[in-house]
């Protein structure tokens, strides 16, 4: 579903980044809480309900995710919106960062799993949903795949870096005419059988 024009006005400033501390990580060590955010992020303020039903999701389990969202300082209530028995949600930040370097431990893994599975998640309902009808020009331009490389810690974190570093080049930019939204997901994380040594 997207956004009305004077929702996407709505989406937060592009300068707004915000550095994930550890009470944060915590708030986002669940799939859902990342969906959710990211939703706000991309189409604007929401309310419980909607959110909901995009996501097929009991509307008190929505209202229940949000308001740990905000009391993260992630999102907030948009009180120019809606009415006493419908509160409406924005997010206060375009974009979240955490660098596993300085927030490894437990609630830096938590928050990684919860990534990983929230874009598992997007895919799914791409595959079922969004693949299907895309259009030509648009699937075309689309990539779904993985590449595995040789590499060491240090030049994965370049190739993460470089990586990052196209996908903000694009993002920062005025978008072109004709442009639509497109999601980018980068995972970039060791083999299995790196991991289990």
């Amino acid at each position: 579903m997207s956004a009305s024009d004077s929702d996407r006005t709505q989406v937060p400033d592009p300068a707004g980044e915000f550095t994930l501390d550890s009470a944060a990580l915590r708030v986002l060590a669940h799939p859902m809480r990342i969906t959710l955010l990211n939703e706000l992020r991309r189409q604007g303020p929401a309310t419980a309900r909607q959110l909901a039903r995009r996501f097929e999701l009991d509307s008190g389990a929505a209202s229940y995710h949000l308001r740990r969202l905000a009391a993260g300082g992630l999102i907030e209530e948009d009180t120019g919106r809606g009415n006493r028995r419908e509160r409406w949600w924005r997010a206060l930040h375009r974009a979240s960062q955490h660098d596993p370097a300085e927030r490894g431990g437990g609630e830096g893994r938590a928050y990684a799993q919860a990534v990983a599975l929230a874009a598992a998640e997007t895919l799914r309902r791409v595959a079922a949903h969004a693949v299907p009808g895309m259009p030509d020009a648009w699937f075309a331009a689309s990539a779904f795949s993985d590449v595995d490389v040789d590499v060491t810690p240090d030049e994965l974190r370049r190739l993460k870096e470089e990586l990052h570093a196209v996908v903000a080049r694009y993002r920062d930019r005025p978008p072109s005419r004709g442009a639509a939204r497109a999601t980018v997901q980068i995972q970039v994380f060791p083999a299995a059988e790196v991991a289990r040594t």
